[in-house]
């Protein structure tokens, strides 16, 4: 049985954890590139989101981001849930989470609502957990396009092609 002091450890890190998927998905909505960039390993990053791009390290991924996502036109809003931590040692873990996604885009008149989850393998690396892989797989995609004070639903299904 581990020691009282592991087991504080163990508590210690997945708080930790949960910390940093927070900064990162407020970071998204806030637009914050330094935060979002602070959650990534400095080494090698694997980043899978499917449509949007796999990425075989953070600062690719940023430009992505800071391309798609980093105007006044696109509100987003990131709110993960279930967090399921598997904690593999004081150096590693991994987890699934529950994404519920939420974009309004005033340029284009179009709302996005999408479902689906995370598997994030995490490292501490530096005395901090930082996530060193990440995919991202649908589950469900609704979007509406306004127009003339009425919202269209133009596609609803799991995945945009």
């Amino acid at each position: 049985m581990p020691s009282l002091e592991e087991r504080i450890q163990r508590l210690e890190d997945i708080d930790a954890i949960k910390q940093l998927k927070a900064k990162y998905l407020h970071s998204c909505d806030v637009k914050n590139i330094e935060g979002i960039r602070d959650c990534f390993s400095t080494n090698k990053t694997v980043i899978d989101y499917g449509a949007i791009g796999s990425f075989s390290d953070r600062e690719s991924f940023l430009d992505v981001f800071q391309a798609m996502a980093c105007n006044k036109h696109t509100i987003d809003m990131h709110h993960g849930q279930n967090p399921q931590i598997h904690w593999i040692n004081a150096e590693k873990a991994s987890a699934t989470w529950d994404l519920y996604f939420y974009q309004v885009n005033t340029e284009s008149k179009n709302l996005t609502q999408l479902a689906g989850s995370y598997a994030d393998e995490y490292e501490k690396q530096n005395d901090q957990w930082v996530i060193v892989s990440t995919k991202f797989t649908v589950s469900s995609t609704v979007v509406s396009e306004i127009k003339d004070d009425n919202a269209k639903i133009i596609f609803a299904g799991s995945t945009i092609s």
